[in-house]
């Protein structure tokens, strides 16, 4: 979980690392470092904190030159976050030196096995581990450093994106994956080594992408050969045409990246319905459910897995899936679906979510599927990911970048694909009349525009967040579509602000978390008049009798709930199915200004990844 950049070339290379570390530290940031090669020795600088704490410290301690570098910024694993235990990592003789992105799983056998040879540790890491192990079989075998690597990654267990080169062959660096993405950008005399595309994005628009079990020896002056880990065997190497701009990943006037993806909501819900969505001509199509629609109307379930924020997308699908297409959803933690031996059979439909493709207990799940005969269909957002490869099918959902920790546009998008998904097997199934289906398709086309609307309550919800930004506990309810909005909401705020909170279904409130409610609890209210508002409103009513402190994300123009409510956040009304995509986004202001005004990094949130690429 962490960030890899590294440069070939006849530029300078620390600027080019430097600025992207700083693009990749949403990745992991708790450390970071820079090793460069100066023409006769490497130099190296590494520090706990952030990319800029590193910048303060390397232009102090070491030369900047160099045409050769790489750098990393580290979310730990293995050893606490401090100086020694920071990436890059020297091999014993000092001149070998490794990034590394994942986990060595026997990493503790290697060592044991190391140090009977000689070998000395400084730090914790399972990464300077790798590296020694790179040089004993180099030293031992007598053989270059791209065969050491292959030969030491056959005896390792776990995951791994690497990147690694030798001060006496300061013209190639070797770099290989499994579990973790890695990517090298192609140039004009010069390459680019790096966990996306981001940090080369405006030097070109040329990249290869390392499958898993795949190594490169990155020459300048040879170019990049591709091998298979395993065998030895040459691979044709792919590059393909980025379709990234350097607008996108930056923040466009914006103070947080988290901001800006807010509120580029509207758009990225347009773009990922677009060309998909024709509701004059009642049409849904999309390939990945074309090619294969005897497989889903055919299976007798949908097991959706994924984690944390696409595991609430998964739980609204749910409800959209069995109310319109008459199909039995199971949503399943993918953390915890490969090990309790999960009942799956030929049968089986498995949707995999994730925004970043990467998400390793996702991945792990969708092998476990695949294993059992399972059709299995990947929604993610990065496209040429892992899950993107792994699946059988799938859809983009076509949001663009998103930089923030903390995902909100994410989860709207994911709705909108889950949502298009579901309507095409209705009406292939028959489940919803030509009519419905045209109105769903309506309603979703107006759900931008609306969103739009719905933002414009940020001044209010700032408003609120003064008022309720020094408590220690937060309860989020819904019911229904908006029962994971509630689960959704109070992750958002446990994220970013570090305030506890629980999101519950409304009416669980009487079994258990009604003992918290005192004159000091806010407790925030999904009360849209879509969808068992009546029975909402006695929970209102229940709350309001304990003196706790309501704040109800309501239609436009309700009256009931604004009499009882401390206060009401309107936003405008849609049909039931489709008002997630609504009310979560007062929720997601609500937490980012909560934050901002505790002095939290908003876009960084402690302890937290961005890309979670170990189990």
């Amino acid at each position: 979980m962490c960030g890899i950049v590294g440069y070939i070339g006849h530029r300078e290379a620390y600027p080019i690392i430097l600025k992207g570390l700083k693009r990749l530290e949403y990745r992991g940031y708790d450390s970071a470092g820079i090793a460069l090669f100066d023409g006769s020795d490497i130099k190296l600088s590494k520090t706990k904190g952030k990319v800029d704490d590193l910048q303060t410290r390397l232009e102090k301690e070491i030369s900047t030159n160099g045409n050769l570098g790489i750098g990393h910024t580290r979310w730990a694993t293995h050893g606490v976050p401090n100086d020694i235990n920071s990436h890059p990592h020297y091999s014993n003789s000092g001149n070998l030196v490794i990034i590394h992105n994942g986990i060595i799983e026997n990493y503790e056998s290697l060592k044991k096995e190391l140090i009977k040879r000689g070998y000395t540790f400084k730090s914790d890491t399972d990464t300077e581990v790798l590296v020694n192990l790179i040089e004993d079989v180099k030293k031992n075998e007598n053989i270059k450093l791209g065969k050491a690597v292959q030969i030491a990654l056959n005896q390792v267990v776990g995951a791994y994106a690497i990147a690694v080169f030798d001060k006496n062959k300061p013209n190639e660096i070797v770099v290989a994956r499994l579990g973790s993405p890695l990517a090298i950008g192609i140039g004009e005399d010069e390459f680019f080594i790096a966990s996306d595309a981001s940090p080369f994005i405006e030097y070109t628009k040329n990249a290869i992408y390392l499958e898993d079990e795949e190594m490169a020896i990155v020459r300048r002056d040879k170019g990049v050969k591709i091998r298979k880990i395993k065998d030895d065997s040459l691979v044709d190497p792919y590059v393909q045409e980025l379709q990234l701009n350097l607008e996108q990943i930056e923040k466009g006037g914006y103070d947080h990246f988290m901001l800006k993806e807010i509120y580029e909501q509207p758009s990225a819900i347009l773009d990922t319905f677009r060309g998909r969505m024709l509701p004059k001509e009642a049409i849904i199509k999309m390939a990945g459910i074309e090619d294969n629609m005897k497989t889903f109307l055919n299976a007798n379930r949908i097991v959706i897995v994924a984690c944390g924020t696409s595991w609430h997308a998964g739980l609204v699908s749910e409800y959209i899936f069995e109310d319109l297409a008459r199909i039995p959803v199971e949503v399943e933690y993918a953390s915890e679906f490969r090990y309790r031996n999960p009942v799956i059979t030929d049968k089986d439909v498995v949707i995999a979510i994730s925004q970043s493709g990467e998400t390793a207990d996702t991945l792990a799940a969708i092998k476990l599927a695949k294993s059992k005969g399972a059709f299995v269909f990947g929604v993610c957002n990065v496209v040429g990911s892992s899950i993107a490869r792994e699946t059988h099918a799938g859809a983009y959902t076509h949001a663009g970048p998103e930089i923030g920790v903390a995902s909100t546009k994410a989860f709207t998008t994911q709705i909108t694909v889950l949502t298009l998904i579901a309507l095409r097997l209705a009406r292939a199934k028959g489940t919803i009349s030509s009519s419905e289906f045209r109105h769903h398709m309506i309603e979703l086309e107006l759900i931008p525009e609306k969103v739009k609307k719905a933002l414009e309550s940020d001044e209010y919800v700032r408003s609120i967040a003064e008022i309720y930004k020094d408590v220690s506990n937060f309860l989020y309810l819904g019911r229904g579509y908006n029962f994971p909005v509630a689960l959704e909401g109070a992750l958002k705020l446990k994220e970013i602000s570090y305030i506890h909170a629980e999101g519950y279904p409304a009416a669980e409130m009487k079994h258990g978390p009604i003992a918290l409610i005192d004159e000091n609890m806010p407790i925030v209210v999904i009360a849209t008049k879509k969808g068992h508002y009546d029975k909402v409103v006695s929970n209102i009513q229940e709350i309001k009798s304990r003196k706790g402190k309501i704040i109800g994300i309501v239609t436009e123009g309700d009256k009931t709930v604004k009499e009882l409510a401390d206060h009401v956040i309107e936003v405008p009304e849609t049909i039931e199915s489709l008002t997630p995509l609504l009310t979560t986004i007062p929720l997601q202001l609500l937490s980012y200004h909560i934050a901002l005004m505790l002095g939290k990094n908003v876009d960084q949130p402690r302890n937290l990844a961005k890309a979670v690429t170990v189990e």
